[in-house]
């Protein structure tokens, strides 16, 4: 269980583990340029084993193919405010979801990856957005966490109903928000569980709650 830096290679080094190995790992000190401010976030592509994608705060998404390092393949100015976090769609692979400081969140379809046509728009949220996680077993439904003490659950394939009469305490919540979970204090993470169904796991300031929404109870 040791690391051991090779003294004539300067990017070369060694690792012994419990599984009985030791490897050698070369360690490319090139990096990908692009952004212009500090980098919040990488996702790799759930499909295509080249391919990365980052947001920063300045502002932009940028999508990376490791067999190119003369710049970027795709970028756009994906937010006003800095991109905190992104996540890359394991279900469907061409959707991108960013979470911004404005408190707004915004779906990619890499199909169509222009800036100023978002597949979704939402500026639900008050407060930066500090975490986004598609679910493994919907590929329309994600979970945003922020700095305004909320979780948000989303499902995209609900569409409103402009038919059906309006309840006037209902009236401001968008028809794809499915659920809200609170009690905590600025929230940092949320990530959905990996084996128990529709199950969510949410950290903040003031500690760690496990939970699945009321309203997929019936399906989980």
């Amino acid at each position: 269980e040791d690391i051991q830096w090779s003294p004539t290679e300067a990017n070369v080094f060694a690792s012994g583990s419990v599984d009985c190995t030791v490897r050698i790992w070369e360690v490319n000190e090139e990096g990908y340029t692009g952004h212009t401010d500090s980098v919040e976030d990488i996702q790799w592509s759930p499909t295509e084993a080249n391919v990365f994608a980052s947001g920063s705060v300045d502002c932009t998404v940028r999508i990376w193919d490791t067999r190119n390092r003369g710049g970027s393949a795709l970028h756009i100015r994906a937010h006003e405010q800095d991109v905190n976090v992104i996540s890359w769609n394991s279900n469907v692979s061409h959707l991108l979801v960013s979470g911004s400081d404005d408190g707004s969140f915004k779906i990619w379809d890499l199909r169509n990856f222009k800036e100023s046509t978002p597949a979704a728009h939402f500026k639900w949220h008050n407060a930066p957005i500090t975490s986004v996680a598609w679910c493994p077993w919907e590929g329309s439904m994600l979970a945003v966490s922020s700095d305004d003490h909320q979780v948000s659950i989303w499902d995209l394939a609900v569409e409103a109903d402009d038919e059906a009469p309006a309840e006037d305490d209902l009236a401001h919540f968008p028809a794809q928000l499915l659920f809200l979970h609170q009690g905590q204090k600025n929230v940092k993470e949320v990530h959905w569980h990996a084996q128990i169904q529709y199950m969510l796991g949410s950290t903040s300031y003031d500690g760690f709650n496990a939970f699945i929404p009321s309203n997929l109870f019936e399906t989980a």
